[in-house]
């Protein structure tokens, strides 16, 4: 796995790239966002400038190459945005291999961890959704999720 360096190094690595290579050439009225390795851009330009631009970033530094997905839909970590007719919505990105297993509340870890699963799915519903609706729909998912986990 590495030393416990690894990860601080790997901070200050992307920083200066970040620094060097994406943020002067980002074109202006952009919303950029990253953590650690990943990145994510939503921009109005088209999709052949948004490509060469990716392209000369992949130059920048030979151990150093992005993969990107260019859509209207895409998951960062675990948030969801969508382009809705040049409106930005986000909602909870829920990965179909994780969902809806939760840690068992039959099993024999202590009361806080339960707290804290339940905690964060209620923060996340809280925090993510754009819309009413999106919230809505993320609390009832919340609802049967601790109903199928007992």
């Amino acid at each position: 796995m590495g030393s416990a360096f690894t990860l601080t190094l790997a901070n200050i690595v992307m920083w200066q790239w970040e620094r060097q290579a994406i943020l002067p050439k980002l074109p202006s009225h952009e919303f950029y966002g990253g953590y650690i390795d990943d990145i994510f851009l939503a921009s109005n330009e088209s999709e052949t400038t948004l490509k060469e631009w990716l392209e000369n970033a992949n130059l920048f530094h030979p151990n150093i190459k992005l993969t990107y997905t260019i859509s209207k839909t895409v998951s960062f970590l675990d948030v969801l945005l969508n382009n809705n007719n040049g409106v930005l919505v986000s909602s909870v990105y829920h990965k179909l291999a994780a969902e809806p297993c939760l840690l068992s509340f039959l099993s024999d870890h202590p009361r806080h961890v339960f707290r804290n699963v339940i905690q964060t799915l209620l923060m996340r519903a809280i925090l993510y959704p754009s819309t009413f609706e999106a919230f809505n729909e993320e609390r009832r998912r919340i609802r049967l999720t601790l109903l199928l986990n007992g």
